[in-house]
């Protein structure tokens, strides 16, 4: 019999470097679309995790085996409160990259947000800032929303950017102008049927082995002294272990970015009087409040955290269809 073969770690198991554990709670995004229209458009929104529910659907697609027949799918419900326009920022753009050149900020800001931020107008005042926007490049709308407003216990908000597109330079500073110290809702920003690109951090899961982590096949049954550990490391010369051999590590809390999401429901628990919610709410998070949407699938991340809605940037559609929905069951 010919000697048994040493296991070889697969190929393309790699799949995301570094995988260590997030910096923060609140998910980055760091490329935005460009809109042809001449109407500016704030490109960014936000939600909270509350839960899972089932989608009873008439299947829309064209080219499908299921087109026209009855499709039952996952959503995903986001409690999705107003956001606070607190201020404008000016971007400039040279061979060094991006640099901020102003931020106004809106003259009543609520004080659970305003001691969370270090005010610094650069520009001085809204009048400064117009004198400098031969120079900017990409316009911005600093936004807040409070964990409070879709009934989670945490105090402090969240703030971030949100992009600004469609238009010209003056027009969209003018769009954001308008809206500076006002909240705007979900459905200001998107539509029913259009995609969205969600951001987050997934669930964590602590320190994992090869097995877990990178989906390592066991060794066979009594051909090594362990099971769960990689057959090889490397080559004797050079000792060096690889940066492409699997390895026991971080597992789960990472930043990540998942495309092209269906909005299939946006409603409002008061107004619509959608029945929503679960008897005795939903586990982990409780009952939803206010303004929420359905998400068509999964989207990264435990209940209560924060999720970055983003309008699509890749497949972008000529139209929005809506989808027609028959059912929802929770």
């Amino acid at each position: 019999m010919g000697a048994r073969k040493r296991h070889q770690p697969r190929r393309g198991s790699l799949a995301y470097l570094p995988r260590s554990r997030a910096r923060s709670m609140e998910a980055r995004i760091r490329a935005w679309p460009k809109l042809n229209s001449e109407e500016p458009k704030i490109l960014a929104h936000c939600g909270f995790k509350a839960g899972c529910v089932q989608i009873v659907t008439i299947d829309d697609r064209d080219k499908v085996p299921n087109a026209g027949k009855q499709l039952v799918s996952l959503g995903t419900v986001l409690v999705t409160p107003p956001v606070l326009i607190l201020g404008i920022r000016g971007y400039s753009k040279d061979h060094d990259g991006m640099h901020a050149e102003f931020d106004v900020y809106a003259e009543d800001i609520p004080k659970s947000i305003a001691k969370e931020i270090t005010i610094k107008n650069v520009a001085g005042s809204i009048e400064n800032a117009e004198k400098r926007l031969k120079q900017i490049k990409e316009i911005f709308a600093i936004v807040a929303v409070s964990p409070r407003d879709a009934g989670l216990e945490q105090k402090k908000p969240y703030i971030f950017e949100a992009s600004v597109s469609g238009g010209d330079i003056q027009k969209q500073f003018t769009h954001v102008k308008e809206l500076l110290g006002k909240e705007i809702k979900i459905d200001q920003i998107f539509e029913t049927g259009a995609s969205v690109d969600v951001a987050a951090i997934t669930k964590g899961h602590g320190w994992q082995g090869v097995i877990t982590r990178m989906g390592v096949k066991k060794k066979q049954h009594k051909s090594r002294k362990t099971v769960r550990e990689v057959g090889s490391l490397g080559p004797i010369s050079p000792q060096s272990v690889m940066f492409t051999v699997p390895r026991a590590g971080q597992m789960g809390f990472h930043q990540r970015t998942e495309y092209d999401k269906r909005i299939m429901i946006i409603g409002n628990t008061e107004s619509d009087g959608i029945k929503i919610n679960p008897d005795g709410g939903y586990k982990h998070f409780g009952l939803v409040k206010g303004d929420f949407i359905i998400l068509k699938g999964s989207v990264p991340g435990t209940y209560k955290r924060l999720i970055k809605l983003r309008s699509q940037i890749r497949n972008v559609p000529t139209k929005v269809i809506k989808p027609n929905i028959l059912e929802v069951v929770i």
